[in-house]
């Protein structure tokens, strides 16, 4: 269970003290199940899968972002070609 805890901090780009900060437990609580000490709750795995659901989620949404102002870009980009070439035969 362990290196579930270790591999999830590493993933998150997070430190097991800001982990246990996120889902209100102690650091060492946190530590103790990083190393095998005591049992890794359920419910501490579920939160571990949010948080990475999180970013997941907010990855996706400034990916999302970055295409939006893409498009908008090249919506632009044409409107202003169109724009001169309708002047262009006047």
């Amino acid at each position: 269970m362990g290196n579930i805890i270790k591999e999830t901090a590493k993933e998150l780009g997070m430190t097991q003290k800001q982990m246990a900060k996120y889902i209100g437990v102690s650091e060492e609580t946190v530590s103790k199940w990083s190393r095998g000490v005591i049992e890794t709750p359920k419910w501490a795995l579920k939160m571990f899968d949010l948080i990475k659901r999180e970013k997941q989620y907010k990855s996706l949404e400034e990916d999302l972002d970055e295409v939006i102002n893409k498009v908008n870009d090249i919506k632009t980009t044409y409107s202003l070609l169109f724009s001169e070439k309708s002047l262009d035969k006047s």
